[in-house]
């Protein structure tokens, strides 16, 4: 290559030689019958090499000339044909299955790169793919980076030894263990005295406004139906009269007004009688006893045990003790787990819009996606709203979940179609091994050129029954954002990633012969 360089003109002279370096003239410079000195032929020639055809090496190697054009009219030269290049932006993932270069994904550095319009994320899956594989590699990137990562609800538990190996804080919660109140504001209500009053009054009705939504979830939740108009406006009127009373009230609070009945009760009850208040606030009484004294007793029916650490690099609120106890629960647990989240982070920015607190990035994980948004008609709407302005708060959501199917299981077309909208509006889908039936799904929603399909569905399922043999899609993905062609990547976990990120440690601790 440096002897076509120079013939074009383009050799540039040799740098001087280094010190204590032997250079000799070359070869060429011999006098005829003249044999060379036995040092000349044990000298290094300068860094540049000699100034003759052949004359040794190049440390400097000029680019050559490059030509693009499309695959019809240079179909000639395959394969002397490259990719565009994958992205350098954000954690390294793998290797690009067809160019072999490294490939990097994060939907924050992305956005800021310019490659993406929003840090939203949907990861698609069969179980036993990768899916969480890919979730943990981006953990631990991005924490590395300084985004804090928020493992908003750990229902297996797939995390808590990962975040434990960051330095991050675990909390669990379950009867006799942690406890989550539905109605605190967190560190929402310790910014308020801090900022002007203006702000605060605004910040306030945000309270508000969380605490009336998260009580309207659970209770659609227990009572597997949506909240009346006449239920809503009491329990708004509840919650004001509760906030001027105690900081942080809980579900038992609620419950004791209500049973009170004052004034401004009856007034938003639209009655004087005692009796008919109680008859348009039994059903409400009823619900919000089952969060203190049915099956959820224990677990919302108290302030909570242990606020989350957004000063430490990540956070896992472990839920798996709570999903023994049935979907229920666990929707329940992953509902205030998801709110109370959101929460430290709008606490956390609103801190920093005043100057008193560090402008910072998060990455909240949302897995088993599915299982909380089943639980009652109407609670697609509530998770849509807590990631919808996540852009503004510099947090960027990682859904995953195994099949659009289980969106489409939702109990209403208003509520399916809304929860098709997180796949379409995360501008990064990232698809795993699907069969041909999901990918015909997927392709209502994400288009997929036919070499795409074709490779994600030769990842849904092995060839044979060979016992022993490793899963095709096994660590195998194809991250699609906007129009764009797929890049399909192939990650390889680390020897100290392997004990970190494994979900199936359980079923190999039982049957240690299992292979990866």
């Amino acid at each position: 290559m440096a002897a076509l360089n120079r013939r074009r003109g383009r050799h540039t002279s040799a740098q001087p030689p280094a010190r204590n370096l032997v250079v000799l003239p070359p070869p060429a410079t011999l006098a005829p019958g003249e044999t060379m000195p036995a040092a000349a032929r044990t000298a290094l020639p300068p860094p540049w090499g000699w100034r003759m055809r052949g004359g040794g090496r190049a440390a400097h190697v000029i680019a050559a000339d490059e030509f693009q054009g499309t695959t019809v009219q240079i179909a000639g030269l395959f394969p002397f044909v490259a990719g565009s290049g994958s992205p350098v932006e954000g954690v390294p993932v793998g290797r690009h299955m067809l160019w072999g270069e490294t490939v990097c994904l994060d939907p924050l550095a992305w956005l800021r790169a310019g490659l993406t319009t929003n840090p939203g994320m949907f990861v698609l899956g069969q179980p036993g793919v990768g899916k969480s594989a890919l979730s943990h590699r981006l953990i631990t990137g991005m924490v590395a980076a300084g985004t804090r990562a928020l493992i908003l609800g750990d229902t297996k538990p797939d995390y808590v030894a990962h975040i434990a190996h960051l330095g991050g804080q675990i909390i669990k919660v379950g009867r006799g263990l942690d406890r989550i109140n539905p109605l605190d504001a967190g560190p929402l209500g310790q910014v308020l005295a801090g900022m002007d009053p203006h702000a605060a009054a605004a910040l306030r009705w945000e309270v508000r406004g969380r605490r009336l939504a998260l009580l309207l979830a659970l209770i659609s939740l227990v009572r597997g139906d949506r909240v009346l108009n006449v239920e809503e406006v009491i329990l708004g009127r509840a919650v004001d009269l509760l906030d001027t009373r105690i900081a942080d009230p809980t579900v038992p609070d609620v419950l004791r007004v209500l049973d009170e009945g004052p004034d401004q009760l009856r007034a938003a009850a639209r009655t004087d009688d005692p009796v008919a208040y109680q008859h348009r606030v039994h059903d409400l009484v009823a619900s919000l006893a089952l969060l203190c004294e049915g099956s959820l007793a224990g677990v919302f029916d108290g302030p909570t045990s242990t606020p989350i650490d957004l000063d430490a690099p990540a956070v896992s609120v472990d839920i798996s003790r709570v999903g023994a106890a049935g979907d229920t629960l666990l929707a329940a647990a992953l509902l205030c787990t998801w709110a109370y989240g959101h929460g430290a982070v709008d606490a956390a920015a609103a801190l920093a819009e005043v100057g008193a607190g560090p402008r910072r990035t998060y990455l909240a994980v949302m897995d088993e996606l599915w299982r909380a948004l089943r639980g009652a008609p109407g609670l697609v709407e509530h998770a849509d709203a807590l990631t919808r302005l996540n852009r503004a708060k510099g947090m960027a959501s990682l859904m995953i979940t195994h099949s659009l199917a289980d969106l489409d299981a939702l109990a209403t077309e208003e509520d399916r179609a809304k929860a098709r909208g997180f796949v379409d509006r995360a501008a990064i889908t990232v698809l795993a091994g699907l069969p041909p039936r999901e990918l015909g799904r997927v392709q209502e929603i994400t288009p997929l050129t036919d070499a795409e399909w074709q490779m994600i569905a030769s990842w849904s399922a092995p060839d044979s029954w060979q016992p022993g043999g490793r899963h095709p899609g096994r660590g195998k993905y194809m991250i699609k954002t906007g129009g764009r062609l797929g890049i399909p990547v192939q990650m390889t976990l680390l020897p100290a990633e392997v004990a970190l990120y494994d979900s199936d440690q359980a079923i190999r601790r039982t049957h240690p012969d299992t292979r990866r």
